[in-house]
């Protein structure tokens, strides 16, 4: 699937089984072969802004990551679901190594970040991946993972 169209929460679950509250994107912006561009906003009642930081909320430097991360899963599986890498309908994504996770930039209650994740190689069920957390077009994370795709249990 190649699109440059905003979708939404419906697109979304087409494609990953994460559903609300752990569901971190919101929005795909750009979805082609090898790269995804993801939206979220983090809105100020979101349970975690109560305990994290409880006088300066923070997003979670994990949540960060975990949005990236579902990110990717959403480009792996559109390239699952076209057929490319796949033979069996039913396997999803799941993420198998975290590499060199750089936190630059604190995230606060009210904004809205955009995910970019390219894939940089697959190796049979291995996919390799970099992510960019950007808030206000700089830099908040970096992190490169992989993630391997293995059997659905629960469909």
């Amino acid at each position: 699937m190649d699109c440059n169209n905003t979708t939404g929460q419906e697109e979304i679950y087409k494609y990953i089984p994460h559903r609300p509250p752990f569901l971190w994107v919101d929005t795909i912006l750009s979805l082609k072969s090898d790269s995804i561009e993801t939206e979220k906003m983090f809105h100020d009642t979101l349970d975690f802004f109560q305990g994290h930081y409880p006088k300066y909320p923070l997003v979670p430097g994990v949540i960060l990551c975990e949005a990236v991360f579902q990110s990717g899963a959403i480009l792996i599986s559109s390239q699952l679901k076209e057929g490319k890498n796949n033979d069996n309908p039913e396997k999803v994504p799941v993420l198998t190594r975290i590499n060199s996770a750089k936190f630059k930039r604190e995230v606060l209650p009210g904004d809205i970040i955009r995910m970019k994740v390219n894939l940089s190689e697959t190796i049979g069920n291995a996919w390799f991946l970099k992510g960019t957390v950007l808030i206000n077009d700089k830099v908040a994370v970096k992190v490169d993972f992989a993630c391997a795709v293995t059997a659905n249990k629960k469909t």
